[in-house]
């Protein structure tokens, strides 16, 4: 019998394992809920964070954990005054002044002043940005954790942002497949200008565009390639607001593509494989995303949420990308029953197992209030129905 591992690498090799593997992406709101932790410490304490992963990727018998968080400085709080509790949760107050509110069930939320315009936005001030750690995204100037940087680099990467990365590495061995994420460089852009901001300007300044995201290009290749060489077995590529509700698809080729293709050649320089999670409506640039190069598409959202067909999906790029996902995460696995769940995985099983290269997975991350036992039978129905 192969390990988790083994059945995630072989499907990423586009090989048959000894059966479908099984790995979903869990909602920070999904952990807190399950697993009952301070949010607070959840979002400030690495071996808090190294513990849930592996705690619920266990209870629900995954072969994979994504590692969706970078690691928090290990003397963080230093810079926390005080920790206040809310009926809806925690607030962190910094003693800078600032405010980070933590839910119950939710992703925590910096609170911050106005974003700045694109037009006042240098370049050469941006490298990467990441708004889920403890200081989250602050303009100006251009930083993202608790200490302002004003650098590129190497000096970006403290060792403490792959603190979650080697915690799990460690307590899961060879045992389960690994993986790191990065923010795509269209996402930063969004992330940092706001939506409606981010997409005006791909029309009125292209220009300016573009030098923004090559910027974020350096920093998020440098990024990747580091957490390949801590071991992680692959890299995702965040790219939610790359589908067809955001952007066009001419807008993803000027906008999305070139840069992306860098991020899978910087990866590709390393052992590690790279795979793409965008959200939505994807079906008319899954050729695209596959000319950049990446080895995957993750998410593939099905009616309603997206347009994605999985048969057609795999008749399509199934020869050149492995596919993980499909799974309605709201209709089927928030709102369904074990036995809807157990009937739609199935089906994706049917659509997309043949000949290897499938993980079964939600279509998006699971939402916070998704059901226990929903999960449980995703790889109940893998020992069942998706041996090969």
């Amino acid at each position: 019998m192969m390990t988790g591992r083994e059945r995630i690498m072989a499907a990423m090799n586009l090989r048959q394992p000894d059966r479908v593997p099984v790995m979903c992406q869990l909602s920070m709101g999904h952990y807190l809920l399950n697993l009952d932790m301070s949010p607070a410490r959840y979002w400030t304490e690495n071996d808090l964070l190294v513990a849930a992963y592996v705690e619920l990727a266990d209870r629900y018998r995954f072969d994979g954990i994504l590692v969706n968080l970078p690691g928090r400085d290990p003397q963080v709080h230093r810079y926390i005054e005080r920790i206040e509790g809310t009926d809806d949760g925690e607030v962190i107050h910094y003693t800078d002044g600032g405010r980070c509110v933590c839910p119950a069930d939710d992703l925590a939320l910096h609170m911050e002043g106005t974003r700045m315009d694109i037009a006042d936005i240098d370049p050469g001030l941006l490298f990467y940005e990441d708004p889920h750690t403890p200081g989250g995204l602050k303009t100006p100037p251009f930083y993202y954790d608790l200490e302002p940087y004003q650098w590129r680099g190497e000096q970006l990467f403290h060792d403490h942002v792959f603190a979650i990365i080697d915690g799990v590495l460690e307590a899961v061995g060879d045992r389960l497949s690994v993986h790191g994420e990065v923010f795509s460089p269209f996402t930063q852009l969004m992330e940092r200008a706001g939506y409606e901001n981010a997409l005006m300007a791909l029309l009125q300044m292209p220009e300016k565009v573009h030098a923004i995201l090559q910027a974020y290009t350096d920093g998020t290749c440098l990024l990747a390639q580091k957490q390949a060489a801590r071991g992680v077995d692959a890299v995702l590529i965040s790219s939610a607001f790359a589908g067809g509700g955001f952007i066009s698809r001419a807008m993803y080729e000027q906008f999305v593509l070139p840069y992306e293709r860098q991020v899978a050649e910087a990866v590709h320089q390393t052992a590690a494989k790279v795979y793409t999670h965008t959200c939505g409506a994807i079906g008319d640039r899954l050729e695209l995303m596959a000319a950049s190069g990446i080895d995957g598409v993750d998410t593939m959202d099905p009616p309603p949420l997206g347009d994605t067909d999985l048969a057609d999906a795999k008749q399509r790029i199934g020869d050149r990308l492995f596919l993980k996902g499909n799974i309605d995460s709201v209709n089927v696995l928030l709102n369904g029953s074990a036995d809807a769940v157990r009937e739609d995985a199935r089906k994706k099983l049917d659509a997309a197992m043949a000949g290897g290269g499938y993980i079964l997975s939600s279509a998006c991350s699971v939402a916070p209030r998704v059901p226990p036992e929903n999960l449980m039978v995703l790889a109940e129905v893998a020992d069942q129905w998706g041996r090969y």
